[in-house]
């Protein structure tokens, strides 16, 4: 099963009717009261929330916010170790979208809806992120990017995003994430370089099947 799913099941079955009951009520601004009735359990609460977009695998802010008013330090331990060997475990293209998207985070600020388009996010999901994250530019953006990432799945490459960057002009955003992934690649060659010394190194250590 997903790595996030059977977080979900966990957590939802570490609940007690009082915690969810006190959850349908944080999320009240998030999910319409019709849905919140039919809610019997943590899973269909969290259902509800992924089918709307408010939490998925990469974006666990919504479920860190609910168990710390929980005050569920148990449960969120379990997400901090989730959120740890999803970190570990993801592939090196992913890693690579990971960081440059923080990067365009702390950068582009006000000109998000520009970059928004020009990766072919709708007007209509622009406006629902907007309603999702009144005042915050930063989730603004990041949502635009999750949004745009989803859409595209398989095809979603840090280059799709530098030329877009460019193409709305924000050339110096662009600069910074190739300077990031040229940073990255030479690092990740050094890395290899390294094992293999290491495992040469190993090797020559290693008695010969003749040594006395």
């Amino acid at each position: 099963m997903d790595p996030f799913l059977v977080l979900l099941h966990s957590v939802s079955a570490g609940l007690s009717s009082s915690e969810l009951t006190e959850l349908k009520f944080l999320c009240q601004g998030r999910v319409g009261k019709r849905k919140l009735e039919r809610v019997q359990s943590g899973l269909d609460l969290f259902s509800v929330l992924l089918e709307q977009n408010e939490l998925d695998p990469e974006h666990t802010v919504l479920l860190r916010e609910l168990l710390a008013s929980l005050r569920r330090h148990d449960l969120l331990r379990r997400l901090d170790d989730y959120e740890a060997g999803a970190a570990g475990g993801a592939s090196p293209e992913e890693q690579d979208l990971r960081a440059a998207f923080d990067i365009i985070c702390d950068n582009v600020g006000k000109d998000w809806k520009r970059l928004a388009r020009r990766l072919k996010v709708s007007d209509a999901k622009i406006d629902a992120i907007e309603e999702k994250y009144p005042r915050n530019l930063t989730e603004q953006l990041r949502e635009s990017l999750r949004v745009w990432r989803n859409a595209n799945r398989e095809d979603a490459a840090v280059a799709h995003l530098v030329g877009a960057l460019r193409a709305c002009r924000l050339n110096l955003v662009a600069d910074l994430i190739e300077d990031d992934q040229q940073a990255r690649g030479l690092r990740d060659q050094d890395e290899n370089a390294g094992s293999t010394v290491s495992m040469m190194s190993w090797g020559s250590d290693a008695p010969t099947s003749g040594a006395q």
